[in-house]
């Protein structure tokens, strides 16, 4: 069994305004940067024998970071990015709202099958994620392992690990500076 703690990035100029970031490469703000030493520090002593990362930025930061606390790599794996969120990136929730209507409140509804105009389905991310922390197990059996990604992606680990239904995952995404310890 492997242990997995997954690791949300630290704060983003972006998170705290509010806008969907989603591929958007946005960096850490300097509360985002204290959030990830504060992670380093707290997980320094948990035995991690690998780190993985999305290759945005903000999750590289926080990756690096606590690689440099526990004397290890960054493994970068783009399947652990977060959703897509098309024609939504960089937009704030009322700005998507306005412009998009009765299509926005569809994706609670079904969040499995919905996918923002030029943007992924939830059903889309969940299977690269789990095609990547598959991979990340094997190569791991029985270890413990740092997964840094983002909100919705973590959320849908959540959904699946917990065996939560897919409409439980808006009420399951991680806080900036939040782990989940899970195994696999």
């Amino acid at each position: 069994m492997t242990r997995l703690y997954l690791v949300r990035h630290g704060q983003t100029d972006w998170n705290l305004e509010g806008r969907w970031q989603g591929h958007a490469d946005v960096p850490l703000n300097d509360r985002g940067l204290q959030q990830a030493a504060q992670i380093a520090e707290a997980l320094a002593g948990a035995g991690l024998k690998a780190i993985y990362s999305s290759d945005l930025q903000r999750a590289r930061q926080t990756a690096q970071l606590l690689a440099e606390a526990a004397g290890l790599e960054v493994r970068v794996d783009a399947r652990l990015r977060e959703i897509h969120q098309g024609e939504w990136q960089g937009l704030l929730v009322d700005e998507i709202q306005a412009r998009y209507g009765e299509i926005f409140h569809q994706r609670h509804r079904d969040p499995a099958a919905f996918a923002p105009p030029g943007g992924e389905t939830a059903a889309q991310v969940k299977a690269r994620l789990l095609e990547a922390i598959g991979e990340i197990c094997r190569r791991h059996p029985d270890e413990r392992v740092a997964i840094v990604s983002h909100g919705f992606a973590l959320a849908l680990l959540r959904t699946h690990f917990g065996n939560h239904p897919m409409t439980d995952v808006w009420g399951l995404i991680p806080e900036n500076d939040e782990w989940i310890e899970i195994d696999v």
